[in-house]
Protein backbone atom coordinates (compact mmCIF):
# COMPACT_ATOMS: atom_id res chain seq x y z
CA UNK A 1 0.00 0.00 0.00
CA UNK A 2 1.17 3.50 -0.87
CA UNK A 3 2.38 5.30 2.06
CA UNK A 4 -0.47 7.57 2.52
CA UNK A 5 -2.82 5.74 0.89
CA UNK A 6 -5.98 4.69 2.05
CA UNK A 7 -8.48 1.62 2.04
CA UNK A 8 -11.17 2.15 -0.62
CA UNK A 9 -14.75 0.47 -0.41
CA UNK A 10 -15.05 -2.67 -1.45
CA UNK A 11 -15.84 -3.24 -5.57
CA UNK A 12 -15.73 -5.96 -7.71
CA UNK A 13 -15.73 -8.39 -5.22
CA UNK A 14 -12.46 -6.99 -3.33
CA UNK A 15 -12.20 -7.02 0.51
CA UNK A 16 -14.27 -4.24 1.67
CA UNK A 17 -12.73 -1.70 4.48
CA UNK A 18 -12.90 -2.77 8.27
CA UNK A 19 -15.11 -0.51 10.08
CA UNK A 20 -14.09 3.24 11.39
CA UNK A 21 -14.19 1.45 14.99
CA UNK A 22 -12.01 -1.27 13.94
CA UNK A 23 -9.37 0.26 11.54
CA UNK A 24 -5.93 1.08 12.90
CA UNK A 25 -5.30 4.29 10.26
CA UNK A 26 -9.02 6.07 11.95
CA UNK A 27 -7.96 4.78 15.71
CA UNK A 28 -4.40 6.43 15.45
CA UNK A 29 -6.20 9.73 14.49
CA UNK A 30 -8.17 8.97 17.07
CA UNK A 31 -5.60 8.72 19.11
CA UNK A 32 -3.67 12.01 18.04
CA UNK A 33 -6.92 14.03 18.31
CA UNK A 34 -7.85 13.13 21.90
CA UNK A 35 -4.41 13.86 22.89
CA UNK A 36 -4.17 17.05 20.92
CA UNK A 37 -8.44 17.95 22.92
CA UNK A 38 -6.84 17.13 26.25
CA UNK A 39 -4.01 19.35 25.88
CA UNK A 40 -6.09 21.82 24.63
CA UNK A 41 -8.28 21.99 27.91
CA UNK A 42 -5.15 21.67 29.70
CA UNK A 43 -2.99 24.57 28.41
CA UNK A 44 -7.20 26.61 28.98
CA UNK A 45 -6.83 25.69 32.57
CA UNK A 46 -3.05 26.86 32.82
CA UNK A 47 -3.35 30.29 31.37
CA UNK A 48 -6.65 30.68 33.50
CA UNK A 49 -4.67 30.01 36.72
CA UNK A 50 -2.15 32.04 35.69
CA UNK A 51 -4.15 35.20 34.51
CA UNK A 52 -6.30 34.94 37.45
CA UNK A 53 -3.11 34.83 39.48
CA UNK A 54 -1.43 37.96 38.02
CA UNK A 55 -4.01 40.35 37.38
CA UNK A 56 -7.40 40.72 38.41
CA UNK A 57 -10.54 39.60 37.40
CA UNK A 58 -10.99 42.19 34.72
CA UNK A 59 -7.96 41.50 33.35
CA UNK A 60 -7.84 37.50 33.48
CA UNK A 61 -11.38 37.71 31.55
CA UNK A 62 -9.23 40.03 29.18
CA UNK A 63 -6.34 37.32 28.68
CA UNK A 64 -9.65 34.44 28.12
CA UNK A 65 -10.86 36.21 25.60
CA UNK A 66 -8.53 37.76 23.56
CA UNK A 67 -7.42 34.66 22.29
CA UNK A 68 -10.79 34.22 20.43
CA UNK A 69 -9.95 37.38 18.26
CA UNK A 70 -7.46 35.55 15.93
CA UNK A 71 -9.39 32.43 15.93
CA UNK A 72 -11.91 34.24 14.61
CA UNK A 73 -10.19 36.39 12.10
CA UNK A 74 -7.65 33.90 10.39
CA UNK A 75 -10.13 31.17 10.70
CA UNK A 76 -11.33 31.70 6.81
CA UNK A 77 -7.56 32.16 6.17
CA UNK A 78 -6.78 28.63 7.86
CA UNK A 79 -9.13 26.94 5.50
CA UNK A 80 -7.43 28.18 2.71
CA UNK A 81 -4.10 26.85 3.50
CA UNK A 82 -5.21 23.67 4.39
CA UNK A 83 -6.79 23.27 0.72
CA UNK A 84 -3.71 24.89 -0.52
CA UNK A 85 -1.31 22.65 1.15
CA UNK A 86 -3.60 19.66 2.10
CA UNK A 87 -5.42 18.90 5.65
CA UNK A 88 -2.50 16.59 7.29
CA UNK A 89 0.35 18.75 6.66
CA UNK A 90 -1.41 21.85 8.32
CA UNK A 91 -2.77 19.68 11.06
CA UNK A 92 0.77 18.13 11.91
CA UNK A 93 2.48 21.66 11.45
CA UNK A 94 0.23 23.28 13.90
CA UNK A 95 0.13 21.02 16.74
CA UNK A 96 4.08 20.60 15.96
CA UNK A 97 3.88 24.53 16.66
CA UNK A 98 1.58 24.57 19.60
CA UNK A 99 3.80 21.87 21.14
CA UNK A 100 6.88 23.71 20.98
CA UNK A 101 5.37 27.22 21.89
CA UNK A 102 3.86 26.02 25.07
CA UNK A 103 7.07 24.07 25.85
CA UNK A 104 9.29 27.35 25.73
CA UNK A 105 6.14 28.91 28.23
CA UNK A 106 6.51 26.22 30.29
CA UNK A 107 10.01 27.14 30.37
CA UNK A 108 9.94 30.67 30.74
CA UNK A 109 7.57 30.25 33.70
CA UNK A 110 10.40 28.39 35.36
CA UNK A 111 12.40 31.39 35.81
CA UNK A 112 10.12 34.48 35.65
CA UNK A 113 6.82 35.64 36.88
CA UNK A 114 4.15 36.08 33.96
CA UNK A 115 2.67 39.20 33.08
CA UNK A 116 -0.88 39.68 32.44
CA UNK A 117 0.33 41.09 28.89
CA UNK A 118 2.77 37.90 28.37
CA UNK A 119 -0.62 35.95 29.05
CA UNK A 120 -2.32 38.00 26.65
CA UNK A 121 0.47 37.30 23.64
CA UNK A 122 0.12 33.86 24.76
CA UNK A 123 -3.58 33.65 23.64
CA UNK A 124 -3.16 35.71 21.02
CA UNK A 125 -0.40 33.58 19.52
CA UNK A 126 -2.25 30.02 20.80
CA UNK A 127 -5.93 31.25 19.03
CA UNK A 128 -4.08 31.93 15.62
CA UNK A 129 -2.65 28.36 15.30
CA UNK A 130 -5.92 27.40 16.31
CA UNK A 131 -7.15 28.97 13.25
CA UNK A 132 -4.78 27.15 11.39
CA UNK A 133 -5.25 23.94 13.08
CA UNK A 134 -9.48 23.44 13.23
CA UNK A 135 -9.98 24.05 9.65
CA UNK A 136 -7.36 20.98 8.94
CA UNK A 137 -8.09 18.74 11.62
CA UNK A 138 -12.09 18.93 10.18
CA UNK A 139 -11.09 18.49 6.62
CA UNK A 140 -8.81 15.52 7.91
CA UNK A 141 -11.21 12.72 8.39
CA UNK A 142 -12.63 11.90 4.80
CA UNK A 143 -9.35 11.71 4.14
CA UNK A 144 -8.44 8.56 6.51
CA UNK A 145 -11.67 6.47 5.54
CA UNK A 146 -14.65 5.31 3.58
CA UNK A 147 -17.31 8.08 3.02
CA UNK A 148 -20.03 5.36 4.54
CA UNK A 149 -17.67 5.24 7.59
CA UNK A 150 -17.76 9.11 8.44
CA UNK A 151 -21.29 8.94 10.84
CA UNK A 152 -19.03 6.87 12.85
CA UNK A 153 -16.35 8.83 12.83
CA UNK A 154 -18.31 11.92 13.72
CA UNK A 155 -19.56 9.61 16.72
CA UNK A 156 -15.66 8.15 17.48
CA UNK A 157 -14.43 12.26 17.73
CA UNK A 158 -17.65 13.62 20.10
CA UNK A 159 -16.68 10.74 22.25
CA UNK A 160 -13.19 11.78 22.24
CA UNK A 161 -13.99 15.44 22.77
CA UNK A 162 -16.40 14.84 25.90
CA UNK A 163 -14.01 12.50 27.25
CA UNK A 164 -11.53 15.74 26.61
CA UNK A 165 -14.00 17.95 28.52
CA UNK A 166 -13.94 15.86 31.17
CA UNK A 167 -10.50 14.22 31.91
CA UNK A 168 -8.86 17.93 30.81
CA UNK A 169 -9.99 20.18 33.67
CA UNK A 170 -8.47 17.47 36.46
CA UNK A 171 -5.33 16.67 34.74
CA UNK A 172 -4.72 20.80 34.58
CA UNK A 173 -6.04 20.94 38.24
CA UNK A 174 -3.77 18.31 39.71
CA UNK A 175 -0.38 19.83 37.46
CA UNK A 176 -1.01 22.96 38.84
CA UNK A 177 -1.40 22.14 42.45
CA UNK A 178 1.94 20.06 41.92
CA UNK A 179 4.13 23.00 39.93
CA UNK A 180 1.92 25.57 39.56
CA UNK A 181 1.30 27.30 35.62
CA UNK A 182 4.70 25.99 34.23
CA UNK A 183 3.96 22.28 35.16
CA UNK A 184 0.29 22.80 33.75
CA UNK A 185 1.74 24.37 30.08
CA UNK A 186 4.47 21.55 30.54
CA UNK A 187 1.57 19.13 30.45
CA UNK A 188 -0.21 20.22 27.83
CA UNK A 189 3.03 20.55 25.62
CA UNK A 190 3.40 17.13 26.43
CA UNK A 191 0.38 15.86 25.24
CA UNK A 192 0.85 17.63 21.91
CA UNK A 193 3.91 16.24 21.88
CA UNK A 194 2.25 12.06 22.06
CA UNK A 195 -0.13 13.17 19.41
CA UNK A 196 2.63 14.40 17.02
CA UNK A 197 3.81 10.14 16.02
CA UNK A 198 0.11 9.34 15.58
CA UNK A 199 -0.73 12.15 13.29
CA UNK A 200 2.84 11.21 11.39
CA UNK A 201 1.81 7.61 11.13
CA UNK A 202 -1.87 8.47 9.79
CA UNK A 203 -2.32 7.40 6.17
CA UNK A 204 -4.56 9.38 3.59
CA UNK A 205 -5.56 9.80 0.16
CA UNK A 206 -7.39 11.11 -2.32
CA UNK A 207 -11.09 10.86 -1.44
CA UNK A 208 -12.96 8.64 -3.58
CA UNK A 209 -15.27 10.60 -6.06
CA UNK A 210 -12.87 13.31 -6.24
CA UNK A 211 -12.26 12.46 -10.18
CA UNK A 212 -14.04 11.36 -12.56
CA UNK A 213 -13.28 8.15 -14.63
CA UNK A 214 -11.30 10.31 -16.81
CA UNK A 215 -10.11 12.53 -14.04
CA UNK A 216 -12.94 15.06 -14.27
CA UNK A 217 -14.05 16.88 -11.39
CA UNK A 218 -16.81 16.14 -9.72
CA UNK A 219 -18.47 19.42 -8.04
CA UNK A 220 -21.31 17.43 -6.04
CA UNK A 221 -23.93 14.75 -6.32
CA UNK A 222 -27.26 14.36 -7.03
CA UNK A 223 -28.70 16.69 -4.26
CA UNK A 224 -25.58 19.10 -4.69
CA UNK A 225 -24.11 21.10 -7.48
CA UNK A 226 -24.61 19.18 -11.11
CA UNK A 227 -21.51 16.92 -11.94
CA UNK A 228 -19.38 18.43 -14.42
CA UNK A 229 -17.11 17.63 -17.40
CA UNK A 230 -14.00 18.37 -18.51
CA UNK A 231 -12.20 20.74 -16.28
CA UNK A 232 -12.20 23.28 -18.97
CA UNK A 233 -15.91 23.70 -18.98
CA UNK A 234 -16.26 23.41 -15.08
CA UNK A 235 -17.61 26.31 -13.19
CA UNK A 236 -14.89 25.49 -10.26
CA UNK A 237 -12.62 28.20 -10.80
CA UNK A 238 -8.98 26.31 -11.87
CA UNK A 239 -6.73 28.56 -9.64
CA UNK A 240 -7.41 26.56 -6.59
CA UNK A 241 -4.74 23.85 -5.82
CA UNK A 242 -6.86 20.80 -4.13
CA UNK A 243 -3.96 19.84 -1.96
CA UNK A 244 0.32 19.65 -2.21
CA UNK A 245 2.10 19.76 -5.50
CA UNK A 246 5.75 18.67 -5.62
CA UNK A 247 8.35 19.09 -7.87
CA UNK A 248 8.55 20.95 -11.33
CA UNK A 249 4.16 21.48 -10.87
CA UNK A 250 4.27 23.24 -7.79
CA UNK A 251 6.98 25.44 -9.01
CA UNK A 252 5.42 26.21 -12.23
CA UNK A 253 1.84 26.67 -10.38
CA UNK A 254 3.76 29.28 -8.25
CA UNK A 255 5.19 30.56 -11.26
CA UNK A 256 1.62 31.11 -12.77
CA UNK A 257 0.62 32.62 -9.48
CA UNK A 258 2.81 35.21 -9.48
CA UNK A 259 1.71 36.49 -12.80
CA UNK A 260 4.31 35.47 -14.91
CA UNK A 261 4.26 32.42 -17.71
CA UNK A 262 6.87 29.76 -17.00
CA UNK A 263 10.20 30.89 -19.03
CA UNK A 264 8.73 34.76 -19.49
CA UNK A 265 11.75 36.45 -20.78
CA UNK A 266 13.00 39.74 -19.38
CA UNK A 267 11.80 39.28 -15.99
CA UNK A 268 14.00 39.62 -13.38
CA UNK A 269 14.45 37.78 -10.25
CA UNK A 270 14.06 40.87 -8.21
CA UNK A 271 10.22 41.83 -10.11
CA UNK A 272 9.37 38.13 -9.41
CA UNK A 273 10.15 38.12 -6.11
CA UNK A 274 8.85 41.51 -5.53
CA UNK A 275 5.18 40.68 -8.01
CA UNK A 276 5.35 36.92 -6.08
CA UNK A 277 3.81 38.14 -2.39
CA UNK A 278 1.17 40.42 -3.59
CA UNK A 279 0.53 37.64 -6.11
CA UNK A 280 0.62 35.03 -3.16
CA UNK A 281 -1.68 37.74 -0.76
CA UNK A 282 -4.31 38.08 -3.90
CA UNK A 283 -4.12 34.29 -4.42
CA UNK A 284 -5.08 33.66 -1.12
CA UNK A 285 -8.19 36.39 -1.27
CA UNK A 286 -9.28 35.10 -4.58
CA UNK A 287 -9.17 31.38 -3.21
CA UNK A 288 -11.07 32.39 -0.42
CA UNK A 289 -13.61 34.03 -2.48
CA UNK A 290 -13.89 31.09 -4.32
CA UNK A 291 -14.56 29.18 -1.23
CA UNK A 292 -17.62 31.11 -0.59
CA UNK A 293 -18.93 31.24 -3.87
CA UNK A 294 -19.05 27.69 -4.10
CA UNK A 295 -20.90 27.32 -0.48
CA UNK A 296 -23.44 29.88 -1.97
CA UNK A 297 -23.85 28.12 -4.94
CA UNK A 298 -23.82 24.50 -3.23
CA UNK A 299 -28.09 23.28 -3.02
CA UNK A 300 -27.10 21.10 -0.15
CA UNK A 301 -23.89 23.30 1.76
CA UNK A 302 -25.97 26.49 1.59
CA UNK A 303 -28.68 25.69 3.14
CA UNK A 304 -26.82 23.09 5.58
CA UNK A 305 -24.22 25.69 6.67
CA UNK A 306 -27.02 28.78 7.47
CA UNK A 307 -29.01 26.56 9.80
CA UNK A 308 -25.78 25.31 11.75
CA UNK A 309 -25.40 28.53 11.85
CA UNK A 310 -28.42 29.87 12.99
CA UNK A 311 -28.90 26.79 15.20
CA UNK A 312 -25.12 27.41 17.00
CA UNK A 313 -26.84 30.79 17.55
CA UNK A 314 -29.51 29.32 19.74
CA UNK A 315 -27.82 26.55 21.33
CA UNK A 316 -24.47 27.81 22.67
CA UNK A 317 -25.94 30.78 24.55
CA UNK A 318 -28.51 29.25 26.90
CA UNK A 319 -26.17 25.78 27.54
CA UNK A 320 -23.57 28.14 28.40
CA UNK A 321 -23.42 31.12 30.48
CA UNK A 322 -27.43 30.83 30.55
CA UNK A 323 -27.05 27.34 32.75
CA UNK A 324 -25.00 29.48 34.92
CA UNK A 325 -27.95 32.29 35.42
CA UNK A 326 -30.49 29.76 35.50
CA UNK A 327 -28.94 27.64 38.17
CA UNK A 328 -28.13 31.03 40.25
CA UNK A 329 -31.94 32.05 39.52
CA UNK A 330 -33.45 28.97 40.45
CA UNK A 331 -31.82 28.80 43.77
CA UNK A 332 -29.28 25.36 42.71
CA UNK A 333 -25.99 26.40 43.23
CA UNK A 334 -23.07 25.10 42.14
CA UNK A 335 -24.03 21.38 42.62
CA UNK A 336 -27.44 22.27 40.44
CA UNK A 337 -25.72 23.55 37.79
CA UNK A 338 -23.16 20.47 37.89
CA UNK A 339 -25.88 17.95 37.43
CA UNK A 340 -27.40 19.56 34.71
CA UNK A 341 -24.14 19.74 32.92
CA UNK A 342 -22.91 16.40 33.48
CA UNK A 343 -26.97 15.17 32.11
CA UNK A 344 -26.35 17.03 28.94
CA UNK A 345 -22.83 15.72 28.62
CA UNK A 346 -24.50 12.17 28.97
CA UNK A 347 -26.83 12.81 26.74
CA UNK A 348 -24.24 14.10 24.11
CA UNK A 349 -21.57 11.36 24.56
CA UNK A 350 -24.80 8.66 24.17
CA UNK A 351 -25.70 10.32 21.11
CA UNK A 352 -21.69 9.65 19.68
CA UNK A 353 -21.41 6.46 21.10
CA UNK A 354 -25.13 5.13 18.67
CA UNK A 355 -23.87 6.58 16.20
CA UNK A 356 -20.27 4.85 16.69
CA UNK A 357 -22.18 1.99 17.24
CA UNK A 358 -24.43 2.45 14.06
CA UNK A 359 -22.43 4.30 11.87
CA UNK A 360 -25.10 5.17 9.53
CA UNK A 361 -28.13 7.04 9.38
CA UNK A 362 -30.85 7.00 7.20
CA UNK A 363 -32.04 10.15 5.38
CA UNK A 364 -29.57 11.96 7.09
CA UNK A 365 -30.59 15.49 6.32
CA UNK A 366 -34.64 15.18 7.65
CA UNK A 367 -33.10 13.25 10.89
CA UNK A 368 -30.85 16.11 11.47
CA UNK A 369 -33.49 18.83 11.32
CA UNK A 370 -35.82 17.14 13.44
CA UNK A 371 -33.75 15.81 16.25
CA UNK A 372 -32.69 19.60 16.27
CA UNK A 373 -36.59 21.33 16.35
CA UNK A 374 -37.08 18.46 19.33
CA UNK A 375 -34.28 19.63 20.98
CA UNK A 376 -35.07 23.14 21.04
CA UNK A 377 -37.81 22.72 22.92
CA UNK A 378 -35.99 20.78 25.86
CA UNK A 379 -33.96 23.62 25.45
CA UNK A 380 -37.04 25.98 26.46
CA UNK A 381 -37.78 23.24 29.19
CA UNK A 382 -34.92 23.80 31.19
CA UNK A 383 -35.55 27.28 32.45
CA UNK A 384 -39.36 26.17 33.51
CA UNK A 385 -37.92 23.40 35.74
CA UNK A 386 -39.27 23.26 38.78
CA UNK A 387 -36.30 20.85 40.03
CA UNK A 388 -32.66 20.47 39.08
CA UNK A 389 -33.97 16.71 38.58
CA UNK A 390 -36.50 17.61 35.99
CA UNK A 391 -33.97 20.25 34.23
CA UNK A 392 -31.27 17.28 33.88
CA UNK A 393 -33.70 15.23 32.29
CA UNK A 394 -34.72 18.26 29.61
CA UNK A 395 -30.56 18.45 29.34
CA UNK A 396 -30.31 14.82 28.61
CA UNK A 397 -32.72 14.85 25.68
CA UNK A 398 -30.90 18.46 24.54
CA UNK A 399 -27.32 16.60 24.72
CA UNK A 400 -28.65 13.31 22.86
CA UNK A 401 -30.36 15.46 20.34
CA UNK A 402 -28.21 18.24 19.41
CA UNK A 403 -25.27 15.91 19.74
CA UNK A 404 -26.98 13.46 16.43
CA UNK A 405 -27.77 16.64 14.71
CA UNK A 406 -24.62 18.40 15.17
CA UNK A 407 -23.05 14.80 14.25
CA UNK A 408 -25.34 14.53 11.25
CA UNK A 409 -24.52 18.32 9.80
CA UNK A 410 -20.59 17.47 10.37
CA UNK A 411 -21.35 14.28 8.38
CA UNK A 412 -23.18 15.81 5.53
CA UNK A 413 -20.38 18.98 5.28
CA UNK A 414 -17.57 16.29 4.74
CA UNK A 415 -19.51 13.93 1.74
CA UNK A 416 -21.51 16.69 -0.07
CA UNK A 417 -18.35 18.97 -0.09
CA UNK A 418 -15.99 18.53 -2.97
CA UNK A 419 -12.04 17.77 -2.03
CA UNK A 420 -10.58 21.07 -3.49
CA UNK A 421 -12.95 22.81 -0.77
CA UNK A 422 -12.87 20.94 2.35
CA UNK A 423 -10.45 22.84 4.44
CA UNK A 424 -12.84 26.38 3.62
CA UNK A 425 -16.07 24.75 4.13
CA UNK A 426 -15.01 23.33 7.42
CA UNK A 427 -13.67 27.07 8.26
CA UNK A 428 -17.00 28.38 7.65
CA UNK A 429 -18.64 25.99 9.53
CA UNK A 430 -16.03 26.23 12.47
CA UNK A 431 -16.16 30.06 12.22
CA UNK A 432 -19.79 30.30 13.36
CA UNK A 433 -19.22 27.68 16.38
CA UNK A 434 -16.40 28.61 17.47
CA UNK A 435 -15.83 32.21 16.49
CA UNK A 436 -19.26 34.23 16.25
CA UNK A 437 -21.40 32.33 18.47
CA UNK A 438 -19.64 33.36 21.78
CA UNK A 439 -20.59 36.83 21.03
CA UNK A 440 -23.84 36.20 22.02
CA UNK A 441 -22.92 35.57 25.57
CA UNK A 442 -23.03 39.19 26.63
CA UNK A 443 -26.39 40.02 25.30
CA UNK A 444 -27.64 36.19 26.73
CA UNK A 445 -26.60 37.65 29.92
CA UNK A 446 -28.13 41.11 29.95
CA UNK A 447 -31.31 39.44 28.05
CA UNK A 448 -31.78 37.41 30.97
CA UNK A 449 -31.29 40.00 33.62
CA UNK A 450 -33.89 41.76 32.31
CA UNK A 451 -36.31 39.36 31.66
CA UNK A 452 -35.44 36.49 33.15
CA UNK A 453 -34.59 33.08 31.73
CA UNK A 454 -38.05 31.93 30.78
CA UNK A 455 -38.32 34.10 27.83
CA UNK A 456 -34.81 34.30 26.82
CA UNK A 457 -34.46 30.71 26.95
CA UNK A 458 -37.75 30.30 24.97
CA UNK A 459 -36.78 33.22 22.40
CA UNK A 460 -33.46 31.07 21.36
CA UNK A 461 -35.45 27.72 21.28
CA UNK A 462 -37.32 29.63 18.81
CA UNK A 463 -34.56 30.88 16.94
CA UNK A 464 -32.97 26.96 16.67
CA UNK A 465 -36.92 25.55 15.68
CA UNK A 466 -37.06 28.39 12.91
CA UNK A 467 -33.47 27.89 11.66
CA UNK A 468 -33.78 24.01 11.17
CA UNK A 469 -37.68 24.13 9.92
CA UNK A 470 -36.44 26.33 7.26
CA UNK A 471 -33.81 23.74 6.73
CA UNK A 472 -36.91 20.82 6.68
CA UNK A 473 -38.14 23.24 3.31
CA UNK A 474 -35.29 23.14 1.34
CA UNK A 475 -35.90 19.92 -0.66
CA UNK A 476 -32.57 19.26 -1.27
CA UNK A 477 -31.08 18.97 2.59
CA UNK A 478 -34.37 17.08 3.91
CA UNK A 479 -33.64 14.63 1.14
CA UNK A 480 -29.99 14.38 1.65
CA UNK A 481 -28.07 11.08 2.43
CA UNK A 482 -25.10 9.92 3.53
CA UNK A 483 -23.10 7.16 1.48
CA UNK A 484 -24.36 3.48 2.43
Amino acid sequence: MPPHAISAPAENGTTPPPPAHRDGNVLRWLGAYTASMVGSNVYFVALAWAAARTGSPAQAGLVLAVGSVPRAALMLGGGVVADRFGPRLVVIGSDAARCVFILGMAAVLMFVSPSVWLLAAVALVFGAVDALFLPAVGALPPRITAPGQLVRVQGMSGLATRFANVAGAPIGGLTVAIGGSASAFTAAGVLFAVSLPLLLSVRIGELPGARGEKGDRVAGDEHGQETVGAAEDSPVPHDVIPGPRDGADARRERTEEAGAAPGTPGTSGTEKRTGGADAASTGAGRALLDGLRYIRHHRVLAPLILVSAITQLGFVGPLNIGLVLVSEEHGWGASGLGWIIAAFSAGAAGASLLLTVRGRVPRAGFVMCASTIVGSVAIACIAYAPSVALASVAAVCVGLLAGLGGALSGALVQTQTEPAYLGRVTSVSTLFGLGIAPLVYPVMGAAIGAWGSGPVFVASAALCAAGTTFGLCVKQLRLAELPA
